[in-house]
């Protein structure tokens, strides 16, 4: 097993935190708090898909979000 993807986790933290708790900036307590939540999950299941599934599907919201004329916000 590689450390890639709980690295991953911690450049997905600080991101998937200030969506969640709709904060202006990167928050310690936010980054920290979807952090925990996401390693713990990794450390339940395989990391791999821990991080492939959230990642993933954050990866395509963010861009469907993103994209200009989107219909979704």
């Amino acid at each position: 097993m590689t450390a890639r993807p709980v690295v991953f986790i911690a450049l997905a933290a600080p991101q998937i935190g200030r969506r969640l708790f709709a904060t202006s900036g990167v928050g310690l307590l936010p980054a920290a708090l979807t952090g925990a939540v996401l390693l713990l999950a990794a450390v339940a299941l395989s990391v791999g898909v821990v991080t492939t599934a959230i990642g993933g599907c954050y990866l395509l919201w963010l861009l469907v979000k993103e994209m200009p004329g989107a219909r979704l916000r």
